[in-house]
């Protein structure tokens, strides 16, 4: 059976979002009068897109810096993503306080908090964006404001001197590996990518998502992609998979219980960085061009439905 047999997207998301909420939180405990954070969203329309916003207010001294957030009201978000009665009362349940006219208030949701609070700041801000706006997954919040958040913490590696892409590098380990893979991606991406407690790496493709790990070895790296869930019929899936896999080039489609995977294997001993780079390209075209039609053939459902906007 494939290395991914036991990957559960459910339980990688919700590592996702633990990981990216304790960034935040170290973050959000650094922030100064010189820097402040603004966490967008991803949106191609609809006009202005939910965000959360963090600057250091006034404080009686700087042992007790405040930290004042704000999170997009309807005032400030577009016709496409307004939000219910129910979502509004979410986010005052949150914590969130509503928006008013008041001097010390905002046209927005608002917050002051001792920014040793972090913890809580980043919980409420995570909330307001996976509860409240519908993020789907961090990798679906606007690149540009990932970076400082996603720094990955220090390993001791020294990456000064990485290859250039074409150049093949022999890892030591697959914690070597594992560096080598988030330096090239975070150099492809422009942020460091995301990974869950588990390893895998997420990483945004259209409406879909794309997962890559290095095996226990160290010798391969997997790219897939679960394109197709609760399929409707193992029988008629077989045949269809068999269909595309004698058509297929790079890739790889099996049916796991009730559910379709796109796969490909990179071997990485040696390392090249250009192959994984060809590899992102090639499973984000395929899975982001078929899991519609396939979804459709088999009865079954997308990792984001119709209804399931990942703003």
């Amino acid at each position: 059976m494939p290395d991914y047999e036991d990957f559960d997207i459910d339980r990688s998301t919700a590592q996702a979002w633990a990981e990216f909420t304790d960034r935040l939180a170290e973050v959000v405990s650094m922030i100064d009068e010189s820097g402040d954070l603004t966490i967008g969203t991803v949106a191609d329309s609809g006009g202005p897109a939910p965000f959360v916003s963090f600057n250091s207010a006034s404080a009686e001294s700087e042992e007790r810096r405040q930290i004042r957030s704000e999170a997009a009201s309807n005032a400030n978000l577009g016709e496409k993503f307004q939000l219910s009665a129910d979502q509004l009362k979410l986010m005052e349940d949150l914590g969130w306080e509503s928006p008013t006219a008041e001097p010390d208030g905002s046209s927005n949701f608002w917050t002051t908090r001792s920014q040793e609070e972090s913890d809580d700041i980043s919980r409420l801000a995570v909330g307001a964006l996976r509860d409240v706006y519908g993020v789907l997954h961090p990798v679906f919040l606007a690149p540009s404001q990932l970076a400082e958040v996603l720094q990955p913490r220090p390993t001791g590696a020294d990456t000064a001197d990485l290859p250039e892409s074409v150049v093949a590098l022999l890892p030591g380990s697959k914690e070597h590996l594992d560096e080598l893979i988030d330096a090239e991606l975070t150099d492809l991406l422009g942020h460091p990518p995301i990974r869950d407690s588990e390893g895998d790496v997420a990483i945004r493709v259209g409406s879909t998502m794309v997962f890559l790990r290095s095996a226990a070895d160290g010798r391969e790296i997997i790219v897939f992609s679960t394109v197709v869930h609760e399929v409707d019929g193992r029988s008629r899936a077989s045949e269809v998979l068999n269909d595309l896999n004698s058509e297929a080039r790079w890739v790889k489609f099996q049916l796991i219980r009730d559910r379709v995977f796109v796969s490909m294997s990179i071997p990485a001993r040696p390392f090249v960085p250009s192959h994984l780079r060809q590899a992102v390209r090639i499973m984000s075209d395929v899975a982001d061009g078929i899991d519609d039609e396939l979804a459709n053939r088999l009865r079954g459902r997308t990792t984001f439905g119709e209804h399931d906007d990942p703003r």
